[in-house]
């Protein structure tokens, strides 16, 4: 964890590590709480927008219809 905050990139420390694919080498670096915490503190706080319902373009149903 301490190379990842230091700014080593994900690739390098799986190579490091030895492993095989860089999934496994992700699933320990998602578990890093203190990280999480200080990138969820970056983010402002989450504002629900109005929703709208979805309206196609003529020419996009043009294109469905021709399938």
């Amino acid at each position: 964890m301490e190379l990842l905050q230091a700014g080593v990139d994900c690739s390098v420390i799986a190579l490091w590590l030895g492993h095989e694919a860089m999934e496994t080498t992700l699933t320990y670096l998602h578990a890093h709480l203190e990280l999480k915490e200080s990138a969820l503190a970056k983010l402002k706080p989450y504002e629900r927008a109005k929703a709208e319902r979805f309206r196609p373009s003529d020419r996009l149903l043009e294109f469905l219809n021709a399938l």
